[in-house]
């Protein structure tokens, strides 16, 4: 459609919440007349959640929505569909795909994970073992994935799996979409230091998936994943929240809260006092400084695959939120030292990270230790910009051309 007004776009958000009843219609309700509207991504196609505008556009819905007391968060609705799946289904799926698959994606209804990491191939995502074998419609999957973020409450996986191993690595994947409820697909917990199982690691033995649920062409899997993992770069690292909202908000509440009056009756205490109140300004200059440099990319944005750009992001945010919580940490002083909410080793039950991003100071640091893990590492995200941005020299790739059946394995 033409590019609508700013203003348009408020009016058509505010019709959405006049004519949908806030105190009557549920989130999978709401998000489903959002979505019929082309107000889930604006980006996105008209018919498929969208209205074909910038991706910039979506801040104003949001904020829309948010004044309205009816605006959820995708990381805490369905973060690896929304963030990741989407972007995906949208580029590589058919026809059908789309119409099946965004619109409960979107609500929730419909939990996404992703099926990429192996025990022997996690940052090198080319040289994973899963194997698929095409037997007539089908492919018949074996093998195991690890580190997969809300598998056991997710009905689709975004699976990548070797197709032909006597390829090169990069060149013998194919990607597809497969159903967590299909017989012989087992999801295991895996215990993190929080005391929470966010994570899993998932077996499949002779899972049987239909050839129409395979995303892009035999052998492009490695192309289609790109979409995936660059969508989530831009999804853990390229949000822009309201000004001094989120973690530093957090940060700087705890500062007014446990801070005394001139950090205590002799020098060192007030030593201390005035070195942990400039930590605190200056994460908090930097939050803005990334607050405002998303924003920017965010303009710049086009629909489909993000460029290099969203490692920027990923890389900043991972390691400021890790300094973020240690900052947090020595200004609650002693009470950080203990774990009041306890080991409970339990599962979360929904979508939202039960950790991320969480206003328990202890319980957030230790999650926050995943966050230069999670999504690529920080070393791969530095790798990336200095090739991709920078154009430094690629790093030697011996096995490129290699079959991967003759590359040594552990």
């Amino acid at each position: 459609m033409a590019e609508i007004s700013e203003d348009q776009l408020r009016r058509r958000t505010r019709d959405l919440l006049a004519d949908v009843d806030p105190a009557e219609a549920t989130q999978f309700e709401f998000r489903g007349a959002q979505f019929d509207r082309g107000l889930a991504r604006v980006d996105f196609p008209e018919g498929k959640g969208g209205l074909g505008l910038s991706p910039k556009a979506q801040t104003v819905v949001d904020e829309e929505l948010r004044q309205g007391g009816r605006y959820w968060h995708d990381l805490n609705v369905n973060p690896i569909g929304i963030g990741m799946g989407g972007p995906t289904v949208l580029a590589h799926g058919t026809e059908e795909m789309h119409h099946r698959l965004l619109r409960p994606m979107f609500t929730g209804e419909e939990i996404w994970c992703q099926l990429f990491s192996e025990p022997g191939a996690g940052s090198d995502v080319a040289g994973l073992a899963t194997r698929a074998v095409e037997d007539g419609d089908e492919w018949v999957v074996n093998g195991q994935k690890v580190w997969t973020t809300l598998a056991h409450v997710s009905r689709w996986g975004m699976l990548v799996a070797r197709t032909d191993p006597d390829a090169p690595k990069h060149r013998g994947l194919t990607y597809f979409v497969m159903d967590m409820t299909l017989p012989g697909v087992d999801v295991r917990p895996l215990y993190q230091i929080t005391g929470e199982a966010e994570f899993n690691e998932v077996f499949m033995n002779d899972v049987r998936i239909l050839d129409s649920m395979r995303l892009g062409e035999r052998g492009q899997g490695w192309h289609v994943a790109l979409t995936t993992l660059m969508n989530e770069r831009v999804a853990l690292g390229g949000g822009v929240p309201a000004r001094g909202s989120g973690l530093i908000g957090v940060l700087t509440a705890a500062w007014e809260k446990y801070r005394d009056d001139g950090g205590g009756e002799n020098a060192a205490d007030a030593v201390h006092h005035r070195v942990l109140r400039d930590r605190v300004v200056q994460l908090w200059a930097e939050t803005e400084v990334l607050r405002l440099t998303n924003w920017r990319a965010r303009t710049l944005a086009s629909a489909g695959t993000p460029g290099p750009e969203g490692s920027v992001g990923k890389a900043v945010s991972a390691e400021l939120n890790q300094r973020i919580y240690e900052c947090l940490l020595d200004v609650v002083g002693p009470e950080a030292m203990l774990f009041p909410e306890g080991y409970s080793m339990e599962r979360p039950e929904d979508s939202a990270f039960s950790s991320f991003g969480s206003p328990s100071p202890v319980r957030g640091f230790l999650r926050s230790r995943a966050n230069t893990i999670e999504g690529g590492t920080s070393e791969v995200m530095r790798n990336i910009l200095g090739e991709r941005v920078l154009g430094l020299p690629k790093e030697p790739g011996v096995d490129k051309n290699t079959p991967w059946s003759e590359i040594p394995r552990n």
